[in-house]
């Protein structure tokens, strides 16, 4: 019998193509896909392979999805299942959580949405510690410091290399909880990584959780884990993040838009390494650290009373800082040089060159997406080059006056700031929403949201 180590997905849905371009989508990933449009097929399969998370339509011909949701979770009570439907009915929704799923995406999405989705599950979270943990542990024994972190994190500037050296010192200690700040973009997760993966508890889970992307109504069980028949849906004993990562490091991003409510309860976690899950009295001893991240003035949060001050101090040992890419220009032409090779290689198309203005360019421009912005720069500019030299017109940039970095940032209006890139992220992807939350590494939901906050209209940026 083949061992099962991958994390098997069906996916039930009408629509042949639809379920075609998702079993697409998982290939040469760690996910075995299968597809089924009719609810027999999907019967078979379910009794036929040992399926780890389901795929739903609500709407099924003949039969509603929700009455299969509660077949399955009668009969295979560990399988996770996640509902989709083209309707968004809110009835739907709750009637579905309530019956035992997971979570609930609205048709059309994209697919990162449910990858987001996927990786917020428990089956994800186990499969995980075990496949990610082996794939970061040999490239741990095999190469130096440099290679064993994402080899994605690459620089010369002295800012950079001094980052890198925070990362490393704090690394020897692990006991003591990390605050990485920086804008979107600037690779605070890989940071986090490596000062997991360089310490001594690096053997163990790194799980990493964005503090914004759970719903309320789950927080408490996310975090904390829940004993069986705790509330509706809660079906089996289920570990929570903190006793996942017993041993190892729990990487919060996006800390300062962690719910409020929920901030005494992760102080206390944090203080005591105690836990309890919801609806047990049984305290759980749990060892691990946290690192957290932001792209947020934390310390204004704190000032308007979003964030406890006393939380911010327990996560706030060690502070690194991440500088935004247009404060180091230098590392520009290394990052360009990475990815282009990096993405030739993955897409066939060996020896190409990159012309001496495009260096001069870019480095005149903002980048409001920081390094990620400039890898999707990269991975564009291969896909659409026709010959084998990449020139201004692979990476469609328009500098400006504005895009010069100030000398000394000390004293930078962050709301201005912020509004400007998100203004100039707007203005290079033509005011296509989607495209500029890319461009800025957030989602399109946190785009409009800041939008709407700053009062910046598609029409105001045209202006």
């Amino acid at each position: 019998m083949e061992q099962h180590d991958k994390i098997s997905i069906l996916i039930l849905d009408d629509e042949k193509q639809f379920t075609e371009e998702l079993v697409g989508f998982f290939k040469d990933s760690d996910y075995e896909a299968f597809e089924a449009n009719n609810v027999g097929d999907g019967r078979r399969i379910l009794n036929e392979k040992k399926i780890d998370l389901l795929i739903l339509d609500v709407r099924l011909p003949g039969v509603s999805g929700l009455d299969i949701l509660k077949e399955v979770k009668e009969q295979h009570p560990s399988m996770e299942v996640i509902i989709i439907s083209a309707h968004g009915d809110m009835d739907t929704v709750i009637k579905a959580m309530r019956n035992g799923a997971f979570d609930y995406l609205r048709k059309p999405f994209r697919f990162i949405d449910l990858q987001i989705a996927i990786e917020r599950t428990q089956k994800y979270l186990q499969m995980q510690r075990k496949l990610k943990q082996m794939e970061e542990k040999n490239s741990l024994i095999s190469k130096t410091l440099e290679e064993k972190i994402d080899r994605q994190f690459i620089g010369v500037s002295k800012k950079i290399l001094n980052v890198f050296e925070q990362a490393k010192t704090a690394a020897k200690y692990p006991e003591a909880n990390v605050l990485i700040t920086g804008e979107s973009g600037t690779g605070k997760e890989n940071i986090a990584r490596i000062i997991h993966f360089s310490s001594t508890r690096k053997e163990n889970v790194f799980c990493a959780v964005n503090s914004s992307a759970i719903s309320e109504t789950l927080l408490e069980s996310e975090f904390f884990g829940h004993k069986k028949g705790s509330f509706t849906g809660a079906i089996n004993d289920k570990m929570g993040f903190f006793e996942v990562c017993n041993q190892g490091t729990l990487f919060l991003d996006e800390i300062a838009d962690m719910p409020f409510n929920l901030q005494a309860k992760i102080l206390r976690a944090t203080e005591e390494k105690v836990i309890t899950r919801v609806g047990d009295t049984e305290p759980i001893k749990t060892d691990f650290r946290i690192i957290s991240a932001t792209n947020h003035d934390i310390e204004k949060r704190v000032e308007e009373n979003k964030f406890r001050l006393d939380l911010l101090h327990r996560l706030n040992t060690l502070h690194i800082h991440i500088p935004a890419l247009r404060e180091r220009p230098e590392d520009i032409k290394p990052l360009l040089d990475y990815y282009v090779d990096y993405f030739a290689v993955r897409f066939n198309k060996p020896g190409l060159h990159i012309a001496p203005e495009v260096y001069d360019e870019l480095m005149k421009y903002h980048f409001p997406g920081n390094v990620r912005e400039l890898k999707n720069m990269a991975e564009r500019a291969v896909i659409l080059c026709e010959g084998n030299k990449l020139t201004l017109s692979d990476f469609p940039v328009k500098s400006s006056k504005s895009n010069q970095a100030p000398a000394d940032t000390n004293g930078v209006d962050l709301k201005s700031t912020e509004i400007k890139i998100i203004i100039e992220a707007l203005h290079n992807s033509k005011y296509n929403q989607t495209a500029a939350a890319d461009l800025l590494g957030i989602s399109r939901d946190a785009l409009i949201r800041k939008m709407k906050k700053y009062n910046i209209s598609v029409n105001k940026g045209k202006e």
